[in-house]
């Protein structure tokens, strides 16, 4: 066993096929006063690396890449949208914009033609000419204003499709009912006109959703209800063959497991998942690789943020992992990164981003980190070599 040390990290390695990395926790919470002795564990597969990309962004929710590689972070309970600029493109942030405060949950965000849509409470908003404007932001405009509201919050995402219309995830306000449209569905919005199309019902809660870069078609993660013990129902994965599919909300979780509480009608159809999760991993993220720099097996391939467990016995999650998908079937899931050090969970993988560089952006809701996920491209990767340090790059 070899360990190094420096003031600010402790790194482990191991002889195994994934490289243990023991860094401090002074580096992912904003506590300075934490001890450097209190290390914890993250497990990164063999050959990736892992860096803290930014800290302190909010409860770091959704992402969005600008054209001239700007990433911007929308956040939950903490209202903030942050702007980060890795000017010379080395992998480090350089400078760091708030783009605006005091918002009622902006965690969807998304980037299209220069501008930042961003989803608020009831309303979808635009900052236009954004990256030419991080000092000074304009005033957003609003584009789109029928979201609807409820005490409890449904979960949103927006991102913009291959046909340039803004896609929205509207899960439902609860654990389980038979809520009203527009919630437990995806719209499709023409953010010009603000006319608006339903291309899936039945989901309750998809915070994660993108387009396979091999045929076009939209997958999507849908966390299943809780309170049903440790194992059911599971978490989702799912894809769209036919426009209007009804993905079986509240009626029909995963493929097998019934709802007690609602009887599902007799004429409708119920579209199935297409792979299972296991209950409660939370699959809150989920994005295709599109980048060259990972192995040829990771290309086009589906990755996964579990966002990790609260109603369970034990921990599960608090990862992210890649989908294999061969002929429009996934056939195995394995894990890339984890979060869990035993029962304590380091971070909360929340969205994903495959960058233009190649290298793919986690953002974690627990501690408020942005990580950027690379290979790190060695002619040997036997786990021997120099241990990796996970550095602020900030």
């Amino acid at each position: 066993m070899l360990y190094k040390k420096t003031n600010n990290y402790r790194c482990l390695i191991l002889l195994s096929s994934c490289l243990l990395v023991l860094i401090s926790s002074s580096l992912l919470t904003s506590n300075s006063a934490i001890a450097a002795s209190q290390s914890i564990m993250i497990t990164v597969s063999k050959g990736f690396g892992l860096s803290l990309y930014a800290s302190d962004v909010g409860d770091a929710r959704q992402m969005a890449m600008g054209t001239n590689g700007t990433l911007f972070v929308g956040s939950n309970k903490s209202g903030t949208i942050h702007a980060l600029v890795d000017s010379n493109q080395d992998g480090n942030v350089d400078k760091r914009y708030v783009i605006a405060k005091g918002l009622t949950s902006p965690d969807a965000i998304a980037f299209h033609n220069g501008d930042l849509f961003v989803a608020t409470e009831n309303q979808i908003v635009r900052f236009i000419d954004i990256e030419q404007r991080l000092r000074r932001p304009s005033r957003p405009k609003e584009v789109y204003s029928d979201l609807p509201y409820s005490e409890k919050k449904s979960s949103r995402a927006i991102n913009f499709g291959p046909d340039g219309r803004l896609y929205v995830s509207i899960g439902a306000p609860c654990n389980v009912c038979e809520a009203p449209v527009p919630y437990s569905s995806i719209i499709a919005i023409n953010v010009d006109t603000g006319a608006s199309e339903q291309i899936v019902a039945g989901v309750r809660d998809a915070s994660g959703f993108d387009w396979s870069p091999i045929d076009g078609k939209l997958w999507f993660a849908d966390q299943g209800r809780d309170w049903m013990g440790d194992i059911l129902p599971p978490d989702e994965i799912n894809r769209v063959d036919v426009i209007g599919s009804h993905y079986g909300f509240p009626y029909l979780h995963a493929s097998t497991v019934v709802e007690p509480a609602y009887e599902k009608p007799k004429s409708l159809k119920i579209t199935v998942a297409v792979y299972e999760l296991p209950a409660h991993v939370a699959p809150t993220g989920l994005a295709f690789y599109r980048g060259s720099q990972f192995p040829p097996m990771y290309h086009n391939q589906l990755f996964i943020a579990e966002n990790g467990s609260w109603n369970r016995s034990s921990k599960v999650g608090y990862q992210v992992v890649m989908l294999k998908i061969e002929d429009q079937k996934v056939v195995s899931r394995e894990t890339v990164v984890s979060f869990l050090d035993g029962e304590f969970p380091v971070a909360r993988p929340f969205a994903l981003l495959s960058a233009d560089d190649g290298v793919m952006y986690i953002s974690d809701d627990l501690k408020g980190n942005v990580y950027r996920l690379f290979f790190k491209n060695e002619t040997n990767n036997d786990s021997t070599e120099a241990p990796q340090e996970l550095e602020n790059n900030e």
